[in-house]
Protein backbone atom coordinates (compact mmCIF):
# COMPACT_ATOMS: atom_id res chain seq x y z
CA UNK A 1 0.00 0.00 0.00
CA UNK A 2 1.10 3.31 -0.88
CA UNK A 3 2.66 5.72 1.99
CA UNK A 4 0.86 8.76 3.06
CA UNK A 5 3.09 10.82 1.68
CA UNK A 6 3.52 9.30 -1.47
CA UNK A 7 -0.84 9.96 -1.96
CA UNK A 8 0.05 13.30 -0.59
CA UNK A 9 2.39 14.14 -3.78
CA UNK A 10 -0.21 12.06 -6.02
CA UNK A 11 -3.12 14.50 -4.96
CA UNK A 12 -0.84 17.61 -4.98
CA UNK A 13 0.16 16.71 -8.85
CA UNK A 14 -3.55 15.99 -9.56
CA UNK A 15 -4.64 19.48 -8.94
CA UNK A 16 -1.28 20.74 -10.41
CA UNK A 17 -2.47 19.25 -13.47
CA UNK A 18 -5.85 20.10 -13.60
CA UNK A 19 -5.26 23.63 -12.54
CA UNK A 20 -7.17 24.71 -9.29
CA UNK A 21 -4.31 24.71 -7.77
CA UNK A 22 -1.72 26.53 -9.72
CA UNK A 23 -4.84 29.17 -10.23
CA UNK A 24 -6.10 29.67 -6.34
CA UNK A 25 -9.60 31.03 -5.94
CA UNK A 26 -8.17 34.79 -6.24
CA UNK A 27 -9.41 35.97 -2.97
CA UNK A 28 -7.32 38.75 -1.78
CA UNK A 29 -8.59 42.20 -3.43
CA UNK A 30 -7.64 45.48 -4.85
CA UNK A 31 -8.36 48.25 -7.03
CA UNK A 32 -6.66 50.67 -9.23
CA UNK A 33 -9.36 53.88 -9.38
CA UNK A 34 -9.84 55.77 -11.87
CA UNK A 35 -9.22 59.94 -11.67
CA UNK A 36 -12.02 61.92 -9.99
CA UNK A 37 -15.43 61.12 -12.12
CA UNK A 38 -13.48 59.00 -14.40
CA UNK A 39 -15.88 55.78 -15.21
CA UNK A 40 -16.43 52.41 -17.20
CA UNK A 41 -12.97 50.95 -17.59
CA UNK A 42 -14.58 48.15 -19.96
CA UNK A 43 -11.10 46.84 -21.21
CA UNK A 44 -7.57 46.44 -20.16
CA UNK A 45 -4.17 45.61 -22.20
CA UNK A 46 -0.55 45.23 -21.12
CA UNK A 47 2.40 45.98 -22.93
CA UNK A 48 5.69 44.65 -22.84
CA UNK A 49 8.45 46.12 -20.50
CA UNK A 50 8.61 49.21 -21.80
CA UNK A 51 4.85 50.04 -21.96
CA UNK A 52 3.57 47.91 -19.34
CA UNK A 53 0.38 49.46 -17.71
CA UNK A 54 -2.29 47.86 -17.67
CA UNK A 55 -4.46 50.79 -20.44
CA UNK A 56 -8.15 51.04 -19.74
CA UNK A 57 -10.76 51.87 -21.89
CA UNK A 58 -13.44 54.58 -20.11
CA UNK A 59 -16.41 56.09 -20.53
CA UNK A 60 -15.67 59.73 -22.27
CA UNK A 61 -13.64 57.78 -25.23
CA UNK A 62 -9.99 57.86 -23.53
CA UNK A 63 -7.82 55.03 -23.18
CA UNK A 64 -6.09 55.72 -20.00
CA UNK A 65 -2.54 54.39 -18.58
CA UNK A 66 -1.68 53.37 -15.25
CA UNK A 67 1.28 54.68 -13.98
CA UNK A 68 1.56 52.91 -10.73
CA UNK A 69 -0.13 53.54 -6.91
CA UNK A 70 1.66 57.21 -6.58
CA UNK A 71 0.78 58.43 -9.91
CA UNK A 72 -2.44 56.55 -10.82
CA UNK A 73 -4.17 56.62 -14.59
CA UNK A 74 -3.00 59.09 -16.93
CA UNK A 75 -4.46 59.85 -20.20
CA UNK A 76 -2.45 57.69 -22.84
CA UNK A 77 -4.83 57.83 -26.17
CA UNK A 78 -7.89 58.98 -27.73
CA UNK A 79 -9.83 57.80 -30.62
CA UNK A 80 -12.07 60.77 -32.19
CA UNK A 81 -10.25 63.89 -34.00
CA UNK A 82 -13.08 66.02 -32.97
CA UNK A 83 -12.44 65.12 -29.20
CA UNK A 84 -11.84 67.72 -26.47
CA UNK A 85 -10.68 67.32 -23.05
CA UNK A 86 -13.28 70.76 -22.20
CA UNK A 87 -15.70 68.40 -23.70
CA UNK A 88 -15.53 65.08 -23.36
CA UNK A 89 -13.27 64.42 -20.17
CA UNK A 90 -15.60 63.03 -17.16
CA UNK A 91 -18.51 63.23 -19.77
CA UNK A 92 -21.04 59.88 -19.14
CA UNK A 93 -23.47 61.70 -21.87
CA UNK A 94 -23.78 58.80 -24.64
CA UNK A 95 -24.72 61.81 -27.09
CA UNK A 96 -21.35 62.49 -26.86
CA UNK A 97 -19.86 59.39 -27.58
CA UNK A 98 -19.61 60.27 -31.57
CA UNK A 99 -17.85 63.15 -31.02
CA UNK A 100 -16.06 62.23 -27.84
CA UNK A 101 -15.27 58.36 -28.77
CA UNK A 102 -16.31 55.27 -26.91
CA UNK A 103 -13.31 52.60 -27.35
CA UNK A 104 -14.67 49.05 -25.95
CA UNK A 105 -11.58 46.88 -26.39
CA UNK A 106 -7.80 47.17 -26.53
CA UNK A 107 -5.24 44.29 -27.95
CA UNK A 108 -1.38 45.08 -27.78
CA UNK A 109 1.28 43.39 -30.01
CA UNK A 110 4.06 43.14 -27.99
CA UNK A 111 6.80 42.64 -30.93
CA UNK A 112 5.47 45.94 -32.73
CA UNK A 113 4.45 48.03 -30.01
CA UNK A 114 1.37 48.62 -31.18
CA UNK A 115 -2.00 48.86 -29.31
CA UNK A 116 -4.47 47.74 -31.56
CA UNK A 117 -8.32 49.62 -30.65
CA UNK A 118 -12.31 48.41 -31.10
CA UNK A 119 -14.52 51.96 -30.79
CA UNK A 120 -17.99 51.92 -30.70
CA UNK A 121 -18.35 54.70 -32.78
CA UNK A 122 -14.71 54.97 -34.51
CA UNK A 123 -14.20 51.22 -36.11
CA UNK A 124 -10.83 49.65 -35.62
CA UNK A 125 -8.05 51.70 -34.85
CA UNK A 126 -4.27 51.54 -33.84
CA UNK A 127 -2.01 53.46 -31.98
CA UNK A 128 2.01 53.25 -31.09
CA UNK A 129 4.11 53.54 -27.84
CA UNK A 130 3.49 57.05 -27.86
CA UNK A 131 -0.22 57.30 -27.79
CA UNK A 132 -2.48 60.80 -29.09
CA UNK A 133 -4.92 60.22 -31.68
CA UNK A 134 -5.29 56.47 -32.83
CA UNK A 135 -5.10 56.36 -37.06
CA UNK A 136 -8.45 54.18 -37.95
CA UNK A 137 -7.81 51.21 -39.98
CA UNK A 138 -11.28 50.41 -40.87
CA UNK A 139 -14.53 52.34 -40.40
CA UNK A 140 -18.32 52.72 -41.66
CA UNK A 141 -19.46 49.87 -38.25
CA UNK A 142 -22.48 50.30 -36.08
CA UNK A 143 -21.05 48.80 -32.80
CA UNK A 144 -17.84 47.63 -32.69
CA UNK A 145 -17.25 45.61 -28.73
CA UNK A 146 -14.61 43.50 -29.10
CA UNK A 147 -10.62 42.59 -30.85
CA UNK A 148 -7.55 40.55 -30.68
CA UNK A 149 -4.21 40.44 -32.38
CA UNK A 150 -2.57 36.92 -33.57
CA UNK A 151 0.51 37.38 -32.18
CA UNK A 152 1.74 34.83 -34.94
CA UNK A 153 0.40 36.37 -37.99
CA UNK A 154 -0.21 39.73 -36.77
CA UNK A 155 -3.70 39.49 -37.85
CA UNK A 156 -6.50 41.33 -36.06
CA UNK A 157 -9.82 39.59 -35.21
CA UNK A 158 -12.60 41.76 -34.17
CA UNK A 159 -16.68 41.47 -33.66
CA UNK A 160 -19.24 43.73 -33.98
CA UNK A 161 -22.58 43.84 -31.93
CA UNK A 162 -25.33 44.66 -34.94
CA UNK A 163 -25.48 45.78 -38.52
CA UNK A 164 -28.80 47.81 -37.19
CA UNK A 165 -28.08 49.67 -33.67
CA UNK A 166 -25.50 51.22 -31.72
CA UNK A 167 -24.33 51.74 -28.35
CA UNK A 168 -27.18 54.34 -27.42
CA UNK A 169 -29.62 52.32 -29.00
CA UNK A 170 -29.23 49.82 -25.95
CA UNK A 171 -30.13 52.15 -23.34
CA UNK A 172 -33.60 53.01 -24.69
CA UNK A 173 -36.66 51.88 -23.53
CA UNK A 174 -38.21 48.69 -24.67
CA UNK A 175 -34.95 47.68 -26.66
CA UNK A 176 -34.57 44.44 -28.19
CA UNK A 177 -30.76 43.33 -29.01
CA UNK A 178 -30.73 41.59 -32.91
CA UNK A 179 -29.05 38.62 -34.80
CA UNK A 180 -26.99 40.32 -37.19
CA UNK A 181 -23.33 41.06 -35.30
CA UNK A 182 -20.34 39.56 -37.32
CA UNK A 183 -17.11 38.35 -36.56
CA UNK A 184 -13.86 40.11 -38.57
CA UNK A 185 -10.50 39.85 -39.60
CA UNK A 186 -8.36 42.77 -40.30
CA UNK A 187 -5.03 41.94 -42.20
CA UNK A 188 -2.48 44.58 -41.60
CA UNK A 189 -0.54 44.04 -45.02
CA UNK A 190 -3.05 44.04 -47.13
CA UNK A 191 -5.27 46.17 -45.48
CA UNK A 192 -8.26 44.19 -45.64
CA UNK A 193 -11.51 43.67 -43.54
CA UNK A 194 -12.73 39.92 -43.92
CA UNK A 195 -16.13 38.79 -42.51
CA UNK A 196 -15.61 35.44 -41.00
CA UNK A 197 -19.19 34.09 -39.19
CA UNK A 198 -22.18 36.74 -39.51
CA UNK A 199 -26.13 36.60 -38.18
CA UNK A 200 -24.21 36.24 -34.27
CA UNK A 201 -26.15 37.35 -31.12
CA UNK A 202 -23.20 39.61 -30.76
CA UNK A 203 -21.09 41.67 -28.19
CA UNK A 204 -18.12 40.42 -26.16
CA UNK A 205 -14.84 39.86 -27.61
CA UNK A 206 -13.26 36.83 -29.68
CA UNK A 207 -9.99 35.40 -28.90
CA UNK A 208 -7.27 33.92 -30.29
CA UNK A 209 -5.32 30.54 -28.83
CA UNK A 210 -1.84 31.12 -28.05
CA UNK A 211 -0.70 28.64 -30.91
CA UNK A 212 -3.16 30.85 -33.33
CA UNK A 213 -4.81 27.59 -34.36
CA UNK A 214 -8.60 28.85 -33.60
CA UNK A 215 -10.53 31.39 -32.26
CA UNK A 216 -13.37 31.56 -29.30
CA UNK A 217 -15.96 33.79 -30.59
CA UNK A 218 -18.72 35.14 -27.66
CA UNK A 219 -22.35 35.73 -28.45
CA UNK A 220 -23.26 37.51 -25.16
CA UNK A 221 -27.10 38.09 -25.93
CA UNK A 222 -27.12 34.18 -27.76
CA UNK A 223 -25.19 32.73 -23.99
CA UNK A 224 -22.70 30.45 -26.14
CA UNK A 225 -19.22 30.35 -27.59
CA UNK A 226 -18.31 29.05 -30.60
CA UNK A 227 -14.83 28.00 -31.89
CA UNK A 228 -13.38 29.69 -35.55
CA UNK A 229 -10.66 27.09 -36.32
CA UNK A 230 -7.86 28.94 -38.48
CA UNK A 231 -5.26 25.76 -39.91
CA UNK A 232 -5.88 22.28 -40.04
CA UNK A 233 -8.92 20.16 -41.75
CA UNK A 234 -11.70 22.17 -40.45
CA UNK A 235 -9.44 25.58 -41.11
CA UNK A 236 -11.78 28.56 -42.16
CA UNK A 237 -14.97 26.89 -40.24
CA UNK A 238 -17.18 27.26 -36.87
CA UNK A 239 -18.45 24.89 -34.36
CA UNK A 240 -20.34 25.38 -31.12
CA UNK A 241 -18.02 24.90 -28.32
CA UNK A 242 -19.99 26.33 -24.93
CA UNK A 243 -23.58 27.69 -23.30
CA UNK A 244 -22.83 30.31 -21.16
CA UNK A 245 -24.30 32.90 -19.38
CA UNK A 246 -24.05 36.02 -21.09
CA UNK A 247 -20.29 35.77 -22.32
CA UNK A 248 -18.60 38.93 -22.55
CA UNK A 249 -15.09 39.74 -23.59
CA UNK A 250 -12.94 36.00 -24.22
CA UNK A 251 -9.37 36.35 -22.30
CA UNK A 252 -6.23 34.05 -22.86
CA UNK A 253 -5.47 32.78 -19.39
CA UNK A 254 -1.99 32.22 -17.58
CA UNK A 255 -2.10 28.38 -18.97
CA UNK A 256 -1.75 27.66 -22.35
CA UNK A 257 -5.17 26.49 -23.89
CA UNK A 258 -7.06 28.04 -21.52
CA UNK A 259 -9.15 31.38 -21.62
CA UNK A 260 -11.25 33.68 -19.09
CA UNK A 261 -14.47 34.46 -20.15
CA UNK A 262 -16.34 37.20 -18.39
CA UNK A 263 -19.79 36.37 -17.15
CA UNK A 264 -22.85 38.05 -15.91
CA UNK A 265 -25.66 35.87 -14.96
CA UNK A 266 -29.07 37.45 -15.07
CA UNK A 267 -27.75 40.19 -17.60
CA UNK A 268 -30.02 38.64 -20.72
CA UNK A 269 -32.58 38.46 -20.11
CA UNK A 270 -33.27 40.95 -17.26
CA UNK A 271 -33.01 39.43 -13.69
CA UNK A 272 -33.69 40.51 -10.30
CA UNK A 273 -29.85 39.90 -9.36
CA UNK A 274 -27.23 39.65 -11.39
CA UNK A 275 -24.06 37.31 -10.75
CA UNK A 276 -21.04 38.64 -11.70
CA UNK A 277 -17.66 35.76 -12.78
CA UNK A 278 -14.42 35.09 -14.04
CA UNK A 279 -14.91 31.28 -15.61
CA UNK A 280 -11.93 29.52 -16.52
CA UNK A 281 -12.21 27.25 -19.45
CA UNK A 282 -9.92 24.64 -21.66
CA UNK A 283 -9.96 24.71 -25.63
CA UNK A 284 -12.30 21.68 -25.71
CA UNK A 285 -15.24 24.02 -23.70
CA UNK A 286 -14.66 22.61 -20.00
CA UNK A 287 -15.01 24.94 -17.18
CA UNK A 288 -12.49 24.40 -15.09
CA UNK A 289 -12.94 27.01 -12.78
CA UNK A 290 -15.09 29.48 -11.74
CA UNK A 291 -14.49 32.35 -9.43
CA UNK A 292 -17.72 35.13 -8.35
CA UNK A 293 -16.84 38.88 -7.42
CA UNK A 294 -20.70 39.86 -6.15
CA UNK A 295 -18.79 40.75 -3.12
CA UNK A 296 -16.83 43.73 -4.73
CA UNK A 297 -19.02 44.26 -8.06
CA UNK A 298 -22.35 43.85 -6.79
CA UNK A 299 -25.81 43.55 -8.74
CA UNK A 300 -23.24 44.80 -11.53
CA UNK A 301 -22.16 43.31 -15.41
CA UNK A 302 -19.06 42.66 -15.90
CA UNK A 303 -16.99 42.89 -19.54
CA UNK A 304 -13.32 41.70 -19.04
CA UNK A 305 -11.82 39.01 -16.99
CA UNK A 306 -7.58 39.09 -17.70
CA UNK A 307 -4.81 37.12 -16.33
CA UNK A 308 -1.40 39.07 -15.75
CA UNK A 309 1.29 37.62 -13.81
CA UNK A 310 -0.73 35.55 -11.39
CA UNK A 311 -3.66 38.30 -10.87
CA UNK A 312 -7.04 38.80 -12.02
CA UNK A 313 -8.07 42.13 -13.40
CA UNK A 314 -11.88 42.67 -14.06
CA UNK A 315 -13.22 45.60 -15.36
CA UNK A 316 -17.19 46.89 -15.98
CA UNK A 317 -18.61 49.66 -17.45
CA UNK A 318 -20.19 50.58 -14.41
CA UNK A 319 -17.25 50.82 -11.95
CA UNK A 320 -14.68 53.42 -11.33
CA UNK A 321 -12.08 51.03 -10.91
CA UNK A 322 -10.26 48.34 -12.23
CA UNK A 323 -10.44 45.27 -9.96
CA UNK A 324 -7.48 43.07 -9.17
CA UNK A 325 -7.92 40.13 -7.68
CA UNK A 326 -5.02 37.78 -6.26
CA UNK A 327 -3.93 34.64 -4.15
Amino acid sequence: MASPQILFSVFIMFLYVFGTFVSGQFTKFNKLVLPLEVTGPESAAFGGLLVNGPFTTVTDGRIMKWKGSKIGFVDFAYTSPQRTKELCDGTTNSDMGPICGRPLALSFHPITGLLYIADAYFGLLVVGPGGGLATQLAGGFKFLSGIDVDLLTGNIYFSDVSLTYTIRDTTQPGFKPDSTGRFMRYNPFTRQVSVLLSGLNGGGGPAVSSDGTFVLVPELTGSRISKYWLVGPKANTAEFLLNIANPNKIKRAGRSGEFWVAVSVGFIPPAPLITPKGVRINSNGVVVQTVEFDKEFANKTISLVQEQNGKVYVGSRFTNFIGVYSN
